[in-house]
């Protein structure tokens, strides 16, 4: 059984934030449980998000919630060890709605660090809106 990989010593930074909003939409609303708030980025193409988790893991899923109208039209998933280069573990093709989308993620090798690129994003604009995202699988040892 695969659980939730982000805890609260994992690290996370993103591209960009609206107008630099992080009260109001920083990236922490996209792991806080609640169906209110939200990450919003800034308006530009390949907006991302590196996740640092505190050990080695290896991932079973990838679950994201856009807003319809600021989804991304792909998304590519990577992984590295602590200091090596992301190498591609998997692209994803979500749809453009409200709904909670699961993606899985076949074999992957054990990682410590995640990017996800939100390519094409469905705004004119470029910006992404995030209200839950998740990772799930096992610690690896």
């Amino acid at each position: 059984m695969a659980d939730s990989l982000i805890c609260g010593d994992t690290q996370c930074r993103v591209s960009s934030v609206l107008n630099r909003d992080v009260k109001q939409f920083g990236k922490k609303f996209m792991f806080d449980s609640n169906e209110e708030t939200c990450w919003n980025s800034d308006q530009g193409d390949c907006q991302w998000l590196i996740l640092d988790f505190p050990q080695s893991v290896r991932l079973s899923e990838f679950k994201v919630q856009f807003q319809g109208g600021f989804s991304a039209k792909t998304c590519r998933l990577e992984g590295s060890s602590a200091d090596g280069d992301f190498t591609t573990i998997s692209h994803f093709y979500p749809e453009d709605n409200n709904s909670l989308q699961c993606f899985p993620i076949q074999e992957s090798a054990a990682v410590t660090r995640i990017k996800i690129t939100f390519e094409h994003s469905t705004d004119f604009f470029g910006r992404i809106i995030v209200y839950t995202l998740d990772i799930l699988g096992e610690k690896s040892t």
